[in-house]
Order: structure tokens, then sequence, then C-alpha cells
């Protein structure tokens, strides 16, 4: 480790330690029974106690140690005082010990943007299907998504009682991911994961002209991407508008670092930058390898459906 990190690095190495704060918050409020369930736009967009409280602990806890990044949180919570025990100020010495990309070398806080999930796949969490939930920590640069860090506060917890819960998944680009074992569908095999809860007939439609030889449906942006770098899905597939840039953000990061790509259905990337539309109006395609071949596939009748940012 260099005596003065750079300043990316610090920023990645405090996410990761907030990252597991805001999952431990989100086992605790599972495991009070009170999940404080309200609303936003209907029954499929909701949020919970964990939620609120996750994205308090997480912005609280980066904007205390970098005072000028930009963040931008999925809930829109009032501004309140932030209790103490929901600061986190620990950093992660795995993520210091490693030499930032030269071309993040130089940044200044006041050029990052952070894009925060406090709980994805809040759906998923009130029905306790619980290896759906992730915390995402996304951080973009000159609107570009570079570092993002994932947290599955529920990882182990089909095993029962005594089991370690959660971990924890790293990535910039130059560098690398790290927190997983990163693996690859069979060449022969084409897996398509797709939305779970926010599925319609063009949705439909577009994962079948991929001609996949299984469609898998599961919730969360964060969930499907870690199917894609751990060989459960060979590509992500969702034609609709719905996820936003926070649901992206830290997903798309890491997956860029292992050699995939993400981008909207036209093939085009989503932009970063803290003054963009929040939604990824064009859908969502990602895979770890052969992005365009799935580009190739969508037909053009989506795309005529779908306007892109």
């Amino acid at each position: 480790m260099s005596g003065n990190p750079a300043v990316v690095m610090r920023l990645v190495a405090s996410a990761y330690s907030v990252a597991e704060k805001a999952g431990a918050i989100v086992r605790k409020v599972l495991h009070s029974g009170e999940l404080g369930i309200v609303e936003k736009t209907g029954a499929n967009d909701l949020q919970t106690l964990a939620d609120r409280l996750a994205q308090q602990s997480i912005c609280a806890s980066l904007s205390r140690r970098f005072p000028n990044i930009t963040i931008i949180g999925e809930e829109d919570l009032p501004a309140e005082e932030v209790k103490e025990d929901l600061i986190e100020l620990g950093q992660c010495d795995e993520v210091l010990q490693k030499n930032c990309p030269e071309e993040f070398r130089s940044l200044k806080e006041e050029e990052l943007v952070v894009w925060v999930d406090p709980l994805d796949g809040t759906k998923e969490y009130t029905e306790g299907l619980l290896d759906n939930v992730t915390v995402l920590i996304g951080i973009a640069y000159g609107g570009r998504a570079i570092a993002g860090v994932i947290n599955q506060p529920f990882y182990n917890y089909q095993l029962g009682a005594g089991a370690v819960l959660g971990r924890t998944m790293w990535g910039v680009l130059g560098l690398g991911a790290f927190g997983f074992q990163l693996q690859e569908v069979p060449g022969d095999q084409r897996i398509v994961t797709t939305t779970r809860s926010h599925s319609n007939k063009v949705v439909t439609d577009c994962v079948n002209v991929m001609e996949p030889h299984e469609v898998i449906r599961v919730g969360g942006a964060g969930n499907k991407i870690i199917q894609l770098v751990e060989g459960r899905a060979s590509a992500y597939v969702f034609a609709s508008p719905g996820c936003k840039k926070w649901d992206t953000c830290a997903p798309e990061a890491i997956l860029h670092a292992v050699g995939g790509k993400l981008t909207d259905m036209h093939g085009n990337a989503y932009r970063y930058g803290a003054d963009v539309q929040h939604m990824n109006s064009a859908g969502v395609l990602a895979a770890l390898r052969n992005h365009d071949y799935y580009v190739s596939r969508v037909p053009r009748s989506v795309l005529q459906a779908l306007k892109t940012d």
C-alpha cells in the first residue's frame, strides 16, 4: 500500500465497510420481524425500514469521510439527523493494499458520483427470497461506472442455523474484481436471466428471441449480474424501463472489470453523471461474453418501443 492511497481506492475501501454495515442492518431488521413496509408506486415497488436505515447509514457514512462527493440514493428520505450507531468509518484493508489504476490516480472527490441502492430486491426481501437481496454502491467518473461494491446480506442463508451470513464483492476498472470466483456458463449453453416481477409480453418475447436453453426469473439487478460472473447465467435481458441508475452502476462496474458488458437494449452505454435521468429507459442487456450476439438478436419492434438515453 502506498503511503497515501488514491481517493478512488479510499472511497471503494470505505464503501466496502459501509456496505457490510448496511448488510448487517438489513439482516437485523428482518430478524426483528418489523419490516415497516410502505408502497411507493405500487405493490411491486416497496420500501421497508431496512431500505431507509441502510440508505441513511451509507450516505451519512460516506459523506462524513468524503464531504465533496455527490451521492444519489434510491430512497427519497427527509433530511434528518442520522443516529451515530448507523455511521461506519472503517475501511477495507484488502482494497487499500491494491494499486489504483493509472487513469484514476489523480481524481478528486468532487469529480465522483456515488449511486446507492440500499436494498436491491426489496419485494423479494419481504417475501423471504433472501438470496435475491443485495446492497449496491456504485462509483462513477465522467459519466462512466468505474468501481462498485455489492454486498449480499444473506449469502449462505440456505445452510441454516449457525451459518456465517453475508459476503462482499468489489471491482475497479483496470484492476479487476474480487470476493467471488469468476466462472462462465459452458459454451454450448445459453442461459438467460430476467425479471421476476416486472415482466410483460415485450420482455418475454425479447428473452425468447435469444433462443435460450434455459430462462431464470429472479429479483434484483445486482443478483442477476452475480449470476453472470459466477457462471449461472449467460445474459441478463430486460427489454423494459424499470431499472434505475442505482440498480446498475455498481453491478456494471464489477461486470466490466472482468471483461463483461452492460448496455441498454440498443447496445448503448448508460451514463452515470450527477445530472442524468435516473430511469434506465431503454432496458438492460448484459453479458459476461458475446454481448454483441445478444444485441444483434433484439427485435426492431423492441428497439422502436424503447427510446435510448
